[in-house]
């Protein structure tokens, strides 16, 4: 009777581990799946920010009204845009507003082409917030 109560007792213990490890392994899947869920959304914003747009205009903006302007992908929307720098970023976008830049006709010499035309974003940030999209290096 003792050696069938200790069988049993330690088959319990052994399912209730087995248990406890199936229950481990779900949560460890979850996990990853959200890790990656959170990639693929990450990886979607970084196609939507292309780069920074620099001219003497736009470094004012960013100066004084705390306005950053970027090209942007053709497809992307207001809403989009603003997801996507908050998402990267980490600030709060107040305003965003989109322009599509028309090519240019240029000429070398007797050949004509075009330089491509794109899509720029000025994105407004919320007072308290600010971007520097260029890092200085202060520590030398």
């Amino acid at each position: 009777m003792a050696k069938a109560k200790e069988e049993a007792t330690v088959k319990e213990t052994a399912s209730e581990e087995v248990k406890t490890e199936k229950k481990a392994t779900k949560k460890a899947v979850k996990k990853v799946d959200n890790v990656e869920k959170s990639k693929k959304i990450v990886d979607r914003y970084f196609n939507v920010i292309i780069k920074p747009l620099v001219t003497e205009k736009t470094m004012k903006l960013t100066q004084e009204q705390n306005k950053v302007t970027v090209v942007v992908a053709k497809d992307a929307s207001k809403e989009l845009i603003k997801d996507a720098f908050e998402a990267i970023f980490g600030v709060e976008v107040a305003k965003v507003n989109t322009m599509n830049v028309r090519p240019k006709a240029k000429r070398m010499g007797r050949y004509e082409g075009q330089v491509s035309g794109y899509k720029k974003a000025i994105v407004t940030l919320k007072d308290g917030n600010s971007l520097d999209l260029f890092k200085e290096n202060t520590a030398k």
